[in-house]
């Protein structure tokens, strides 16, 4: 399982971590980014909130993986990416879930973690449906 978003910086990275809670013991999970920047420390806030400690994975980008792993699913969590990603040779499912940017909200640092939460919990909740049916 690959999930792609831009940066990799908040919403891939929290989704890899919550199916690898959820149900790493079926899938091998991975995440990536088109234009990879870092962690962002507000994922890594929203995640340390349910006991996911997420402060030691780092952004990476796509062609890490490129011709050189196979997955069955690939999942984008942005639009950008679902809109941007090349053709990736050996994925047998690609998903899309349009998901805000929580690196993009503005306001106090308590408004912004507010918005990661969010989409944290969205991605649970998808992640959930999916591993249930998968």
């Amino acid at each position: 399982m690959l999930f792609l978003c831009t940066g990799n910086s908040a919403r891939s990275q929290m989704a890899e971590a919550l199916l690898r809670v959820q149900a790493g013991d079926r899938f091998e999970t991975f995440s990536a980014g088109l234009e990879p920047t870092e962690v962002n420390p507000l994922a890594i806030s929203a995640m340390a909130e349910i006991g996911i400690d997420i402060s030691g994975q780092r952004a990476k980008g796509i062609e890490e993986y490129l011709g050189r792993r196979h997955f069955g699913y690939l999942i984008t969590v942005c639009d950008h990416a679902a809109a941007n990603c090349p053709m990736f040779p050996g994925v047998a499912t690609r998903l899309h879930w349009s998901l805000v940017d929580p690196a993009a909200a503005e306001g106090s640092e308590e408004e912004r973690l507010e918005v990661f939460r969010r989409v944290r919990d969205e991605l649970e909740r998808l992640i959930e449906e999916f591993a249930a049916g998968h």
